[in-house]
């Protein structure tokens, strides 16, 4: 656990969600302001989350949807543009999730320096993208040979809109992943972003595995997070943080600095 602590400087570390808008390629893309109104949202959000006090901040295409399970070139290149010109004020260590496709994942936070990468790694669903399959061994590879082992990895082994294919509990789940693929922390997971995750079984995995590190991943909100990281090492916050708490809002800065407070009065 200290080496997620230590990229954050701090316990119970709070990452903040900045949700790029939809790009080319994308069904919700907006053609006629083109790239540039993504990068001016980027730039508010992550100013905002920064001013509000969160620990660390991940970039990811959280209006791509419906998302794809490998994405196309131009997803990838369109965050790098959107990561590399807001660079220089990005002031907190920070992230990327390509959703869903982990190797494009890891190779955005090669290109742009990132600390870490939340992706679903292992398993095999049935979700809303279809039968949802992995291969870790060939990512892992894959991220051995661009000589990038020092990115974290964020494993999201209860994932949204999914269920584990088999029979299987989410003890056994996280002990299993945890013993064949080392991963650097896990994240659990509501049904879609924004929903409240189910408290037992955030315990439940925990206590499975006591010696990693656990991300609460979504539906964290002022009135709950004080039970939540009394279980949880840390949590992931992106919905709650918007404008009147809704998923398709803008970043409202004063909601982070509120939640902030709260999460530094509990450490």
């Amino acid at each position: 656990m200290e080496r997620v602590n230590e990229i954050f400087g701090t316990v119970k570390p709070v990452i903040g969600m900045c949700h790029l808008q939809a790009m080319p390629g994308d069904p919700e893309y907006d053609s006629e302001n083109g790239m540039k109104k993504v990068v001016e949202s980027a730039r508010e959000d992550l100013v905002a989350l920064q001013n509000g006090g969160v620990d660390g901040v991940m970039f990811s295409n959280e209006f791509s949807l419906p998302y794809l399970k490998k994405v196309p070139t131009i997803t990838v290149a369109s965050m790098a543009r959107v990561i590399g010109e807001i660079m220089r004020e990005i002031k907190i260590p920070f992230g990327v999730d390509v959703l869903w496709d982990p190797i494009a994942s890891i190779d955005l936070a090669v290109a742009t320096g990132a600390s870490f990468v939340r992706e679903v790694f292992t398993g095999v669903y049935a979700s809303d993208l279809g039968l949802w399959d992995t291969n870790f061994g060939e990512v892992k590879r894959h991220l051995n040979s661009i000589k990038s082992e020092k990115i974290k990895l964020f494993f999201n082994i209860v994932p949204e809109a999914a269920k584990y294919i088999g029979d299987r509990d989410y003890a056994e789940i996280a002990v299993t992943t945890v013993f064949n693929t080392k991963p650097d922390a896990l994240c659990v997971s509501g049904i879609t972003a924004g929903r409240t995750i189910n408290t037992s079984i955030l315990k439940y995995i925990k206590e499975a595995v006591p010696e990693t590190f656990v991300f609460a991943n979504t539906g964290v909100n002022i009135e709950n997070v004080e039970q939540i990281l009394k279980i949880a090492d840390g949590a992931i916050v992106g919905t709650y943080f918007k404008f009147d708490g809704k998923f398709q809002n803008r970043v409202d800065e004063n909601r982070v600095r509120a939640f902030m407070e709260k999460v530094k009065s509990l450490r």
